[in-house]
Formats: structure tokens, C-alpha cells, sequence
């Protein structure tokens, strides 16, 4: 699957665990909306997603990828160690200067 960069980086981030990498693919005041929390600004995502990366040891397998001009949506199987593993969450984003302006992520 041919992915833009910005979100092979954030794949890639994701599943090597890097908060940091993670958090510098979106702008400084984005957010992030997940399990019903909304997640504002690189700090708290930062934070979120060192605790979750500890919590549920998540990998990340990109399915489909769509996209319009300022938004793209990615579906991907999720696994780690949560009950359920895995399973199909949609990724949608919007973009803004080359970043992720904002992320929610559903079932």
C-alpha cells in the first residue's frame, strides 16, 4: 500500500513506540479524540500515547487508505494486549500545514 509520508511516519512511530516521533506528526495544537477523550495539544498527545503505548503494547497494520485534500482516513488492524485483539479501527484525519491538525479514532 502506498501511504503518503506523513502517515508511513506516523505507522512507523506508532509501532516502534516512539511518543516523540508520534507526537511531531501533528501540529502543536491538535487533537486527538479516543476512547470518548478528546487529547489537545502535543503534551497531552504525548502523554495519551505514552500511556496507551505502555497499557496495550498496540502494532499497527495499515488495511486502506483514502484521502481528499485535507483529510484522509486510515483503516487499520490494531493489535496488542487488549481484549478483543485484534481489530479494524478507522483513522481519520485532518491536515494542516503538513501536519495532523486532528485525529479521531473509531471503530
Amino acid at each position: 500500500m502506498n501511504l503518503p509520508n506523513l502517515i508511513t511516519a506516523f505507522v512507523k512511530a506508532q509501532n516502534a513506540g516512539e511518543s516523540a516521533a508520534y507526537v511531531a506528526c501533528f501540529t502543536p495544537d491538535a487533537v486527538v479524540f479516543d476512547e470518548g477523550k478528546n487529547h489537545r495539544g502535543r503534551d497531552e498527545i504525548k502523554a495519551w500515547k505514552e500511556e496507551t503505548n505502555e497499557k496495550y503494547n498496540t502494532v499497527m497494520e495499515p488495511v486502506e487508505y483514502s484521502t481528499t485534500d485535507d483529510t484522509g482516513k486510515l483503516s487499520a488492524k490494531i493489535s496488542g494486549t487488549f481484549e478483543g485483539s485484534p481489530i479494524l479501527l478507522n483513522f481519520h484525519f485532518a491536515f494542516a500545514d503538513g501536519l495532523i491538525r486532528s485525529l479521531k479514532i473509531t471503530n
